[in-house]
């Protein structure tokens, strides 16, 4: 049986990516100052910053069902069965669209929406499982069921570089915005699951990315020791035009867990409209367990 899998720009899969593994992305959109722009297509992460730090009017939105249905009815022409990989159905409505998409009589059985709540580094792992499982042979079916049953295994931590941009989305008033940028605040969020959640406070980075790592070895020995095993956990870092500093603290990362594998990724732009540069963080995925 021929599989095509899709996932959206938020997995942070690029096209020479999506080359690679044998998937099909679709670009999630955005409106800046009136106008429509998508990820990777218009709209590169350089020019995303740039328009932000502009103090440009950007809002995230999602891709129309006739535009998620072309890319089903495309990948049907030439595939079986499609794996639909969105972004977490908590932190965007485009999931349960693509679902009751999936739904309808014209994809029923054919197409298979994976709401496995992650985003950015998580979900790239996640897209990479599915297309491993396609290469050993497993049904679309039981791609799907694998995924889902697996949803639950990953964590991210994140540490906000400055407030202005949670004031701007209406996460924190003002009065709280100004005074955390005079106290040098860095809010340190979590992502677990279908939430967003504000998780500690810090005043320094090097203060963060202590309390991330020892969260990060938390969560393996208790939330992803699901199995009974604590070694089967990829580790990732993530951030938002803050490249050099991720390399810096994926080399932390590396020495504090005796790892060599690890991802540095920017995180999605729908999360960085909520966070704005600077961020750094830290993912933690669970080896599939089949």
């Amino acid at each position: 049986m021929r599989i095509a899998i899709i996932t959206d720009s938020n997995s942070g899969i690029t096209k020479a990516d999506a080359a690679r593994l044998g998937v099909t992305v679709v670009p999630m959109p955005f409106m800046i100052d009136g106008e429509e722009y998508f990820e990777d297509v218009n709209l590169t992460q350089d020019e995303f910053y740039n328009l932000i730090l502009n103090d440009a009017n950007v809002s995230t939105s999602q891709p129309s069902l006739g535009v998620v249905s072309d890319f089903f009815d495309k990948a049907l022409l030439e595939n079986d069965k499609v794996i639909y990989i969105p972004m977490s159905s908590g932190l965007s409505m485009s999931c349960k669209s693509a679902i009751n998409l999936a739904k309808s009589p014209k994809y029923l059985g054919k197409v298979y929406v994976v709401d496995n709540l992650r985003i950015s580094v998580t979900m790239y792992r996640a897209v990479e499982d599915a297309c491993t499982l396609r290469s050993e042979g497993y049904e679309a079916e039981e791609i799907y069921n694998i995924l889902m049953k697996n949803r639950d295994y990953t964590s991210i931590y994140i540490m906000v570089n400055t407030l202005k941009y949670l004031r701007k989305g209406g996460r924190i008033t003002p009065a709280v915005a100004l005074m955390g940028s005079l106290l040098k605040i860095k809010p340190i969020l979590q992502i677990h699951g279908d939430k967003l959640d504000k998780f500690k406070q810090t005043r320094t980075v090097g203060n963060a990315k202590r309390i991330m790592l020892d969260k990060a070895k938390e969560d393996i020995s208790n939330l992803l020791a699901v199995d009974g095993k604590t070694d089967n956990v990829r580790i990732d870092v993530a951030h938002t035009m803050n490249y050099e500093e991720a390399l810096k603290f994926a080399e932390e990362v590396k020495a504090e867990f005796g790892v060599t594998d690890v991802l540095v990724h920017p995180l999605s732009l729908s999360v960085a409209c909520h966070i704005g540069p600077g961020a750094l963080a830290i993912a933690m995925t669970k080896e599939l367990i089949k």
